[in-house]
This record gives structure tokens, C-alpha cells and sequence, in this order.
């Protein structure tokens, strides 16, 4: 009778992906997880040792977050991302993913404007919140980013004009790994206000834009921006799990005190170990300029080249800017491919890791249709420390040649070699 009457949650593709990979890597075949993305890279040396010093403390910490992390994220966000930002505007909590489940928890009911392709998680937890996604389409043409007029076409799908519209909007992007322009940014900051939408702009990647020229949509929207970011992805402390949302200072009254009545209903508060480490990892300085410098250089090299393989093949994809994921579209193999009984997404996968031990997330995952061949490929399969090490001994004044490329991104190389062979054999 427990089993009677329950939600539908499916578990999240990318875990179950890791899980699969774990899997057959156990049978002895080689495996290239490029479906799972997690930073390679190890969490700063100060970080590391602020938790090893404080991995005793155990006592609750205020349900915002220790008023030193606050501070110390307030003044990294207002310098790295240009903008104005309060120690009072900051929350702390385990993740960044149960900070976007508050915000949205807030609301009695919410329409959530999903672009898509999209994270795997944002639909879920509006579904499961009883809230409606509503999804922003967007295409490869358009590089996968929302437009002014799709977000239009978005909001006159609502069925109530009355109820509160919010949009999810993740740059540099899961899966696509591309980043808005300021341009981009201000014609959508005119839908925004135009159709008073909140938008919880997802920016967890934005330190890793391969340019170091990330621009935070609280730049131009300030008055209607939730920006959330955290220590897993520029700072490889995924496991850490510590988040942080930026509230506009419109928001502070009311609503905050709503996130963090729910905040205290749930999580109570995120680990105190982690927040006194994310208390150096918060710190604007040359150590943390120069960690990010030359995660941003292996990123740039390795995601450019991974790029051009499939090119080779006449894969379409977009070179990324940020973050370390590629959105390939295999539609020009679709034929090929219908051959093999492949005709969506799924199958595609599915063959792709039967037959090559390459492991990418499918298209349908983040939202796409079916039908439609893409995957998101991660292109981290590679040891992040040793790649810091041979990056820092050649130095930033020089470029990564081509011995070091293939030495430092070795397999990550061979297994983008493996998938278009096996495309080209087709």
C-alpha cells in the first residue's frame, strides 16, 4: 500500500550515467566518461587547508550563512562580476541546487521559462513543486540561446496572466557551454521587465568563461535578478556541496524572509567545516586570479580542440566559450544512423557507449525533443591536477604547444578520435 500514490521522480540522468559508466569500466573495458560533468580540477591549496584546520567544528551555523563567508562572497562577486552586492544580499546552503528548489519553493504556484536545451534539474523541481515549466525554444542556429521574441512567445503560453512568471537562465551553459554577450543580455533584460518576469540567473560556470569575460545578467537587471553560484564547478569542490544565491536588494524583505523560513524547515544550514574553507576560496586575490587563469587556458585549449575533431567530421557544434561542455548535433548522420535503428537521442547514446565505451548524455535529458540527435559531451576526462602542474610550469606568458596538448589531454583526445571514427564507419 506504500508504494500507492507516490510522485513520479526519475533519477537524475547524469548521476545514473556516472553510475553506468562506474559499471562497465568495472568489466575491464576502457570507458570515456564525457557524460558526467564534474570539475577535474583539484579545489584551491588555501581552501583545502582552511578545511583540514576546521574539520572539528560542528555547531549550526546561522541559516544564511556564516556572516564572514557572506562578506567575503559580497566583495569576490562585486569585484570579479563588476556589480554591487551586500553581505545582506548573500545566502549560503549545501549546493546551489537546493537554493534554485528554494526560490521556486517560494511561490504557492509559478510558471517556470525554461530555455531549452536545458540543466537536467530545473523542470524536475518545478514539477515537482506543482509549479509549470513552460520551455523558451531556442536552436542551434541561434547557438542555443534565448531570444527576445521565444521569450514571448513563451509567456503567451501562460494559462493565467496572473500568476508570477519566472525564467532560469544558466550561462555559461549546461549543456551547451556557450555564454550570452552583453548585447544578448540587455535585449532580454527589455522582455524581462516588460512581462515583470524573475529570473534566477544560474551563473555557477561564469568564473570559468574561457575569456575571463563573463558578464552577470544582475549587470544589466539588477532589480530583478537571483544570480546562484557556488564552489562546485571554478572551484572543483563539487562533494563540498556549498552554494550561494545573490538576492537583488528588492527582495530583501518579504521573500528573503521566505527562503529562509523554508531554508530552516529544510537544510537548517550548510556544513560549518565547508563554509570556513569557502571563506578562502571567497577571496578576490592573486592566488585565486591565477587558479582560474590556468583552469581557463586548459578548458579553452581542450574544448577548441575537442571542437574541431568533430568538425572534421561534419558534427555541428559550436566552439565553447565557458564552463567544459560541447552540445554536438549529429543530424547530418541521421540516415546512417536510421540504418542502425538509432532515431533518437537515447539510442544514440545507448549504441555510442555499447560500442565504443563513450559515455554522453542524450539530447531528450535537457529538455530537446526525442528525435532530435544531440548530446552533450563533457569534455573533463583527464587528470585536472597534473594538467595544473605542466599548465604552471610552462606559464601563462606562454601557449600550451602541441606535445603538451596531447600529453595533458591524452585521453580525453583519443576518445573524441574514437567518436568519429566510429561515425565515419558508418
Amino acid at each position: 500500500m506504500w508504494n500507492e500514490g507516490l510522485k513520479t521522480v526519475e533519477k537524475s540522468q547524469t548521476l545514473l550515467l556516472n553510475e553506468q559508466s562506474r559499471n562497465i569500466e568495472g568489466t575491464g573495458r576502457e570507458v570515456f566518461k564525457f557524460g558526467f560533468g564534474q570539475s577535474p580540477f583539484p579545489p584551491l591549496d588555501a581552501a583545502v587547508e582552511a578545511l583540514r584546520l576546521h574539520a572539528a567544528a560542528k555547531d549550526y551555523t546561522s541559516v544564511q550563512g556564516l556572516p564572514e563567508l557572506r562578506d567575503h562572497v559580497a566583495a569576490f562577486h562585486s569585484e570579479c562580476d563588476g556589480v554591487d552586492i551586500g553581505a545582506e544580499q548573500v545566502l549560503v546552503a549545501p549546493g546551489s541546487k537546493v537554493l534554485l528548489y528554494a526560490v521556486m519553493a517560494a511561490f504557492e504556484k509559478l510558471d517556470v521559462l525554461i530555455p531549452s536545451p536545458a540543466w537536467v534539474s530545473y523542470a524536475p523541481q518545478a514539477r515537482l513543486l506543482g509549479h509549470r515549466p513552460i520551455t523558451v525554444a531556442t536552436n542551434f542556429e541561434q547557438r542555443w540561446r534565448a531570444r527576445p521574441e521565444a521569450v514571448a512567445a513563451a509567456v503567451k503560453e501562460k494559462a493565467d496572466s496572473r500568476v508570477p512568471s519566472l525564467l532560469v537562465l544558466n550561462h555559461p551553459g549546461n549543456p551547451d557551454g556557450l555564454s550570452y554577450t552583453g548585447d544578448e543580455l540587455i535585449a532580454l533584460t527589455q522582455e524581462f521587465r516588460k512581462h515583470n518576469i524573475l529570473v534566477i540567473s544560474d551563473e555557477i560556470y561564469g568564473l570559468l568563461n574561457h575569456g575571463g569575460a563573463h558578464v552577470s545578467l544582475a549587470k544589466h537587471y539588477p532589480e530583478g535578478t537571483i544570480v546562484t553560484g557556488g564552489l562546485s564547478k571554478w572551484c572543483g569542490a563539487g562533494g563540498w556541496r556549498l552554494g550561494v544565491a545573490m538576492l537583488p536588494t528588492d527582495l530583501l524583505g518579504a521573500f528573503k524572509d521566505t527562503l529562509l523560513g523554508i531554508a530552516s524547515e529544510t537544510y537548517s544550514c550548510a556544513p560549518l567545516p565547508v563554509q570556513m574553507a569557502a571563506c578562502e576560496a571567497y577571496r578576490w586575490n592573486d592566488a585565486t586570479r591565477n587558479y582560474l587563469a590556468h583552469q581557463r587556458r586548459l578548458l579553452s585549449r581542450i574544448g577548441q580542440s575537442v571542437a574541431e575533431q568533430l568538425s572534421s567530421a561534419d558534427v555541428r557544434v559550436h566552439p565553447p566559450t565557458g564552463g567544459f561542455y560541447l552540445f554536438p548535433d549529429f543530424s547530418p548522420y541521421t540516415e546512417r544512423l536510421l540504418r542502425l535503428g538509432v532515431d533518437s537521442s537515447q539510442s544514440l547514446c545507448a549504441r555510442l557507449l555499447a560500442d565504443t565505451g563513450i559515455a554522453l548524455l542524450p539530447g531528450d535529458a535537457f529538455g530537446l525533443p526525442p528525435g532530435q540527435l544531440c548530446a552533450r559531451l563533457a569534455y573533463v576526462e583527464f587528470d585536472g591536477r597534473e594538467a595544473l602542474k605542466a599548465s604552471r610550469e610552462i606559464g601563462l606568458d606562454k601557449p600550451l604547444n602541441t606535445d603538451a596538448t596531447h600529453a595533458i589531454f591524452a585521453k580525453t583526445l583519443r576518445g573524441a578520435r574514437k567518436l568519429t571514427q566510429w561515425l565515419t564507419s558508418l
